[in-house]
C-alpha cells in the first residue's frame, strides 16, 4: 500500500485500534512503543513519546558532585576514550 492510499480500522469495545503495519514498519513502531495522542481539529495525531522527560540544564547541573579540582574537557575526553578501549578489548 502507498502512503496516499487511506487504510482503515475499527475500534474494539475496548476502545483499542490497530494500526496497519505498513505504518508500523515504516515508522518502526514495534510492540510497547509509548505514542503521545493529540486531538487536532484536523483528527487525532500519534508521535512517538520521548524516551525521557524533557529537561532544562538547571534541572540537572551540578547534581554528580566531585570532589577535587574541576576537570577540563580534554581529561574527560581521555577518561571516556581509555575506558572505551579498554571495553572494546573485552
Amino acid at each position: 500500500m502507498t502512503v496516499r492510499e487511506k487504510a482503515t480500522t475499527t475500534m474494539s469495545t475496548k476502545g483499542q485500534v490497530i494500526l496497519p503495519k505498513y505504518i508500523r514498519d515504516r515508522r518502526h513502531w514495534n510492540a510497547g512503543t509509548r505514542l503521545i495522542v493529540e486531538d487536532t481539529e484536523q483528527g487525532v495525531l500519534l508521535k512517538t513519546a520521548p524516551l525521557f522527560p524533557a529537561t532544562a540544564h538547571e534541572d540537572v547541573a551540578g547534581m554528580l558532585r566531585r570532589n577535587g579540582p574541576p576537570i577540563s574537557l580534554e581529561e574527560m575526553d581521555a577518561a571516556v576514550t581509555a575506558e572505551a578501549k579498554k571495553h572494546a578489548r573485552d
